[in-house]
C-alpha cells in the first residue's frame, strides 16, 4: 500500500467528518419533526377539550409555544461552505454565484446565503474569485 500523504489523509478525515455532521442533521431533523407531530397532536387534544367545555384553548402551563425550530447556526453555515467546497473541487474551472446555487437547488433567501457563505470564503481564503467569466469562484489549491 502506498503511504498516504497529509493532505489526503486530512482530505479522507474531513470526508469522514463532514458524512458524519450529516447523518447528525439527518437525525436531527427526523426529531424536530417528531416533536412537531407531537405538538400538533397535544394542539388537537387541546382544541378538542376547549370545543367540548365551550372554552377558548389555551396551552397548559408548561408548555412551550410551537415555533419553528432554526438549530444551530453555525454547523449549517459550516455544511453550506463544505458543500460549497466539495461543488468547486468537482468543478476546478469555477462557478459563479448563481450556478453555485443552482447546483446546490436553492433560490430566494437561501441563495443570498450561499452568496453570503461564498464571500466570507473569498475572505478567509479558502476560495478566489476571479475577475473574468463573471466572477467565477475557485477553491484554492490544498
Amino acid at each position: 500500500m502506498a503511504a498516504q500523504t497529509f493532505a489526503d489523509l486530512m482530505a479522507s478525515e474531513r470526508e469522514r467528518l463532514n458524512n458524519e455532521r450529516a447523518a447528525i442533521f439527518d437525525q436531527q431533523k427526523e426529531l424536530e419533526d417528531k416533536l412537531a407531530a407531537i405538538n400538533r397532536e397535544l394542539a388537537a387534544i387541546n382544541a378538542y377539550e376547549a370545543a367540548k367545555s365551550g372554552k377558548a384553548p389555551t396551552a397548559p402551563s408548561g408548555e412551550k409555544k410551537a415555533t419553528t425550530p432554526r438549530g444551530p447556526r453555525g454547523p449549517r453555515s459550516e455544511s453550506k461552505r463544505g458543500e460549497i467546497l466539495k461543488l468547486l473541487q468537482d468543478n476546478p474551472e469555477g462557478l459563479t454565484a448563481a450556478e453555485i446555487a443552482t447546483h446546490l437547488g436553492v433560490t430566494g433567501d437561501a441563495a443570498k446565503s450561499v452568496a453570503t457563505a461564498l464571500s466570507n470564503m473569498e475572505k478567509t481564503g479558502q476560495l478566489e474569485k476571479e475577475k473574468k467569466r463573471g466572477g467565477a469562484y475557485k477553491a484554492k489549491a490544498a
